[in-house]
């Protein structure tokens, strides 16, 4: 039998993915705690911040970690810290669309930056590569700062306050009656929902909603998935396994929590499904990340919307000199993405969002693209290829047509 490093990524989650399930440890199978914290954090990149998408997400989720930190061997290295010796790394996957190689001017002679060091350029490939990385949890590295575990209760949101504004920026079309069905009707694009008060709380009216938003995404007008399947069908149970899967993303990112216990009907198809087919979920993990990134632009373009007069009076307040720094929800334009400053880390390092991706990352002043950023916010133009580096981590970069819940 061929060992793990010899499968393909989406055999060895798909195996391991079986084995919890069957043993209902699967990570939407967990409930939050009564404290609402987490039963577990979404894998995320020790050091950009980033958070792993797709099967490298429910790849290292499946590890058992308790904490939610990865970093390839080389970056703990540049940081300082150490992998212990013996520790087996975690397998990732990534798409190379672009490569990097030494800036030439018009003579074939390097361009040297400011130190004195060849710079990189990027170049499009014509064909995208798909490569695989190691990485290693936190757990397994010394010299790691200890993981400093937020607050849920001092985001300065009321979870049910943020995903009900949400719900309202989507626009779905939802209607309230007595029973304990939860389903999205795609023939009527409708969405039929319990009253609140018959759930037991708040967290759970909506980590079910969130859930039959996730199926209401596929509908032709939208993400364009394949919905009119009978109910218990195969094809039915895959559906349901994506919408399960972007229930949990976005139950993590609103901090609402994860509801599991209306899914186990599906547990023993999603079994069957995944042992005919181990690469399904890849597919699956891939189309929920579509649903958790269609559903969470409804919010940033509506915080576009609104940030537009705010930075217009914040401009106003400011001292002079303010313009040499990032200050919280400023939005800035680079090389076609929208960066956010969406608060303040320790160190004078900010915690920043990629809008157009939705990517979330930490920025330091030393970072090239901070220099970047500001040159823009000054009106100096694009500074040519600075942020070029930090693209170099890996992160490592029938009868019935209800969906129910």
């Amino acid at each position: 039998m061929a060992n793990d490093k010899t499968k393909p990524l989406h055999v060895q989650v798909a195996e391991k993915l079986i084995e919890q399930l069957k043993a209902g440890t699967a990570p939407w199978q967990q409930p939050w705690n009564t404290d609402r914290r987490p039963a577990f954090e979404l894998p995320y990149n020790a050091v950009t911040g980033n958070r792993y998408r797709g099967i490298n997400s429910i790849s290292l989720l499946l590890g058992g970690h308790q904490d939610p930190r990865w970093a390839t061997f080389n970056q703990a290295s540049a940081q300082g810290w150490q992998v212990r010796k013996g520790e087996k790394g975690s397998m990732i996957q990534f798409i190379k669309l672009n490569d990097w190689i030494t800036k030439r001017d018009e003579h074939g002679k390097q361009v040297l930056g400011e130190e004195g060091t060849p710079t990189k350029m990027a170049i499009h490939l014509s064909r995208p590569i798909v490569t695989s990385a190691w990485v290693f949890n936190a757990q397994q590295i010394d010299g790691i700062p200890p993981l400093q575990q937020q607050d849920n209760r001092q985001t300065g949101w009321e979870p049910a306050e943020r995903t009900e504004k949400l719900v309202s920026h989507t626009g779905a079309s939802i209607g309230h009656r007595q029973g304990d069905q939860a389903f999205y009707d795609p023939v009527d694009d409708q969405i039929t929902m319990p009253f609140k008060q018959q759930f037991d709380s708040a967290d759970k009216y909506y980590a079910t909603l969130l859930h039959e938003l996730g199926h209401w995404t596929g509908h032709g007008s939208r993400l364009d998935r394949s919905m009119l399947h009978k109910f218990g069908s195969q094809a039915y149970a895959r559906e349901e396994l994506r919408a399960e899967i972007a229930s949990m993303l976005i139950g993590q990112e609103l901090q609402i929590g994860h509801d599991p216990a209306q899914h186990i009907a599906y547990v023993d198809d999603w079994i069957k499904i995944l042992s005919n087919s181990p690469f399904e979920i890849h597919l699956a993990a891939a189309d929920a990340e579509k649903i958790f990134n269609y559903l969470l632009s409804f919010e940033q373009k509506r915080k576009l919307e609104v940030s537009g007069a705010q930075q217009d009076n914040l401009s106003l307040r400011r001292p002079a000199g303010s313009d040499k720094y990032l200050f919280v929800n400023e939005e800035i334009t680079y090389q076609d993405s929208i960066y956010k400053v969406e608060g303040h880390l320790k160190q004078g390092r900010l915690r920043m969002r990629n809008l157009t991706t939705g990517n979330s990352f930490v920025l330091s002043r030393s970072d090239l693209l901070y220099d970047s950023l500001v040159k823009v916010k000054q009106g100096m133009g694009a500074a040519t290829q600075q942020a070029g580096p930090l693209m170099e981590q890996k992160d490592l970069p029938g009868e019935s047509y209800r969906l129910n819940r």
